[in-house]
């Protein structure tokens, strides 16, 4: 199943494997899948003389991940291979204490204090590029804390039991059985999740000391990771919190429009803004998310959740922005049971099935254009009288025959039983006449809303949410800079980004040699 180049790199990366792991299969040879997946973990173990392979009689397929004779608390129910395979390879080399991914001692002591016992399982589809990452990032939980356990459960092979939790969109998380999330998620969003959901333990520890620094970047996409860059090459000590780097920028998959890069992905670009960071002495501190920010003369206190703070005299704000929703009556309601944001992921639960899509500028027409390869109709939904696509999308999206666009249309409701989505009531602007359609699915595609709700009281906002910033990206806070999809800046690219984080980091500086700033 691993050609010969796959299998070099994987003895490559187990090359220096210390503790002793088993696959231990329960499988019935019987099932169509037992060949693919003995073969697949016949090759993996064959990478390394500390792998094994075990295999007992079962009625499905599934294997454990054993170091040491003993249980990891790691499950997979299925064949990970596709985008799941990394996960397979990871498991190994982070139960060995191995991996880039792993977090700093704060994160890992936040995971360790969870309470109680805790089962997770996340059904997910080998198509879906975010599915890694939840699947990873529960596994290096359950790594670090034993009272968890995780499974990575496969939808197709057990179609039967996702659609009787009615799954039509993954990653899906369930928690003791309960759903705790769906799409897209970081380890620190899952783990503030679980925190929410089963509480952690009071730990007597004295308050956490205050980690000082000349520059203190928040985000780390494009703007982030341009304005640390430019920072450090001034000699500052700078630190990145950031939820994950990368941020928005990892969803996108295809980026042809980056000046001197033809084509990339926001998976390939975030890899690459982790390595340049990593060229300097950037403290980047990934998993945390700024609950509060004071201000004491000078300087900015950042708290972090969990108790960690931060002091800083150039505060460099680069939290980018996230997908809107609809806000309309059913909304809620039905995400992940047949509304939608990410095509990639879950455009496969709808083939041969009508879907809407609802946003007619680059990302709904793209969508659509996606969409139209699975199924059967699609049908685009755009507010304004015309549509705000590149015109080689809009010749494009014209030429299909299976996709049709109203203009002027308003989604005011999202039918469905709490299970599924059954239709869309939609209102035409002009006549303010309303009709239902129905529908399988939709797919949200109307823009993006700035993270910037933690900082409204201390900077001004605009009435868009966006952080108010002049043409050098300060704020009205002296010491205080913003930059790239956050701010009122017009244009939301990823080189734009790009840009306004390095004049962030080169304004700061300005005003540190000034003395505007400590």
């Amino acid at each position: 199943m691993l050609d010969n180049s796959l299998k070099e790199q994987v003895k490559a990366i187990f090359a220096n494997l210390e503790s002793e792991y088993q696959f231990d299969i329960y499988a019935s040879e019987k099932h169509e899948s037992y060949s693919e997946l003995v073969e697949l973990l016949d090759d993996v173990v064959s990478c390394s003389p500390k792998l094994s392979l075990n295999i007992n009689d079962g009625d499905a397929i599934s294997f454990k991940l054993m170091k040491n004779g003993k249980k990891t608390g790691i499950v997979f129910r299925g064949i990970p291979n596709g985008h799941e395979f990394t996960s397979l390879l990871l498991a190994v080399l982070n139960s060995d204490g191995k991996g880039k991914n792993q977090p700093d001692e704060f994160i890992r002591k936040r995971v360790k204090s969870l309470k109680g016992k805790i089962k997770l399982s996340t059904y997910v589809s080998l198509t879906c590029t975010n599915c890694p990452d939840v699947v990873q990032a529960l596994n290096l939980m359950t790594i670090i804390n034993p009272n968890i356990t995780h499974e990575m459960v496969d939808g197709s092979i057990y179609k039967e039991e996702a659609e009787s939790l009615r799954i039509q969109a993954v990653p899906a998380v369930y928690a003791d059985g309960e759903l705790l999330h769906v799409g897209r998620g970081e380890f620190g969003a899952l783990l503030t999740k679980l925190e929410a959901k089963y509480g952690t333990e009071e730990t007597e520890t004295p308050d956490e000391e205050a980690k000082k620094f000349d520059v203190v970047v928040v985000g780390g996409g494009p703007a982030g990771a341009s304005a640390a860059i430019y920072s450090a090459r001034k000699g500052l000590n700078v630190a990145v919190l950031a939820e994950t780097v990368g941020g928005q920028v990892k969803e996108t998959m295809g980026i042809e429009n980056l000046i001197s890069v033809p084509k990339t992905t926001g998976i390939e670009l975030t890899g690459q803004l982790r390595k340049h960071m990593e060229e300097y002495p950037i403290s980047i501190l990934e998993h945390r998310l700024v609950e509060k920010v004071e201000l004491d003369d000078k300087h900015k206190i950042i708290h972090v959740k969990g108790g960690e703070k931060f002091i800083t005299g150039s505060l460099i704000i680069a939290t980018g922005a996230n997908w809107k929703k609809l806000n309309v009556p059913g909304e809620s309601d039905h995400i992940g049971k047949g509304v939608a944001f990410c095509v990639h992921c879950d455009g496969p639960f709808y083939k041969d099935k009508h879907v809407a899509v609802i946003g007619g500028g680059n990302s709904g027409i793209e969508a659509a254009i996606d969409l139209a390869a699975i199924c059967s109709k699609v049908t685009v939904f755009e507010f304004l009288d015309e549509l705000k696509a590149d015109r080689v999308l809009q010749e494009k999206v014209a030429s299909l025959t299976n996709v049709e666009v109203f203009l002027s249309s308003q989604t005011t409701e999202i039918i469905g039983d709490n299970e599924k989505v059954k239709g869309l009531r939609v209102k035409d602007r002009k006549t303010d006449n309303e009709r239902i359609v129905d529908i399988d699915g939709v797919f949200v595609q109307v823009g993006l809303a700035p993270n910037s709700s933690v900082f409204k009281d201390i900077v001004n906002i605009s009435k868009y949410g966006e952080i108010e910033v002049d043409e050098h990206c300060r704020t009205n806070v002296p010491g205080i800079y913003a930059a790239g999809d956050v701010t009122t800046v017009p244009f939301k690219q990823i080189i734009i980004s790009m840009g306004e984080g390095a004049k962030a980091a080169l304004t700061a500086f300005d005003d540190r040699i000034r003395g505007v700033v400590s």
